[in-house]
């Protein structure tokens, strides 16, 4: 293991004397680094909006999007994961998170495990992993066994791979079909890599799942139309959401929802179109969960019927 030549693991010139400054200036260089992050990541969009495109097509076709990674990268892809049934309304096995050690180690470190390049290999297959799904391995290093482990055998059954990494040239670059490295430089305590590579992954997680979730259709205008209302603030969001998207008064609201069972998404399209509930989910089946591609049917068959 040649940590030297990681560049995550190097020591920042700009930080060596932080433990001498006051609380003030300790932070100051601490948000100086951070600032570096956003950059990064920039730079990085086109193999972001590949690994975009590449799971969204596989999601459409029943795939799943796995994330798999160890200690922090591990956690991360969790939290991502995690948030997308109540924010999108998928199915948690639409996407998940896998983490070296299990759920053990979301709390607590499980030691070797990262190290055990079988470990990521057996947990992909106790996921029954197949050519449909994408697995996105996410270390900050590029090196991790268990990662390389997971990455290896999903490309041997001719799963889509995607690789998340703070290092240019790691070796995960060589096994995956679409590379993602922001490079953020040093952390600022040498080899903490919770901090600015931390942050530079949950960023990509995010556009990567959010990216994902646009082009599959559980978003309307900039609206979460697929959001569940399971508890009562939610609730008040559904609500909210029909409001801004079609601008009608709350007892329409209100009864069109209690209608649909507070599907979100069905009815703001019966209120737009004024179509029936069966209608409407006809429409909305057939522009694959689309509301902008339902409305732009709607009105294409209405002038067709006006011009016949």
């Amino acid at each position: 293991m040649n940590l030297e030549a990681l560049m995550t693991e190097g020591r920042n010139p700009n930080t060596v004397d932080i433990d001498r400054l006051s609380t003030e200036d300790m932070l100051r260089k601490i948000n100086e680094e951070d600032k570096k992050v956003p950059t990064a990541v920039e730079k990085e969009i086109s193999n972001i909006a590949k690994a975009i495109d590449i799971a969204a097509e596989r999601l459409k076709k029943g795939g799943r999007l796995i994330y798999i990674g160890a200690g922090t990268s591990g956690r991360l892809g969790i939290l991502d994961a995690s948030e997308c049934p109540p924010t999108f309304g998928v199915s948690p096995e639409m996407v998940q998170g896998i983490i070296a050690g299990g759920d053990t180690a979301i709390r607590k470190a499980v030691e070797g495990a990262e190290d055990n390049i079988e470990l990521g290999r057996l947990d992909l297959i106790e996921r029954n992993l197949s050519n449909n799904d994408v697995v996105v391995g996410i270390a900050a290093s590029g090196r991790t066994p268990y990662v390389l482990g997971a990455l290896h055998y999903a490309k041997e059954i001719g799963a889509a791979t995607i690789g998340i990494s703070c290092n240019p040239n790691s070796e995960m670059k060589n096994l995956v079909d679409v590379m993602i490295a922001p490079v953020v430089g040093p952390e600022v305590i040498m080899g903490s890599t919770r901090m600015k590579a931390g942050t530079a992954q949950k960023l990509v997680l995010n556009m990567i799942s959010t990216g994902v979730m646009i082009k599959i259709g559980k978003v309307y205008s900039n609206l979460m139309v697929d959001v569940q209302a399971t508890n009562e603030k939610l609730i008040h969001r559904a609500k909210r959401i029909v409001k801004l998207a079609t601008g009608a008064d709350d007892v329409a609201i209100e009864k069109i929802l209690d209608e649909t069972d507070y599907d979100v998404k069905l009815t703001i399209l019966m209120i737009l179109t004024g179509l029936e509930k069966s209608e409407a989910q006809e429409l909305l089946e057939k522009a694959g969960g689309h509301i902008e591609k339902a409305l732009k049917e709607n009105r294409t068959k209405r002038n067709s019927t006006i011009n016949a």
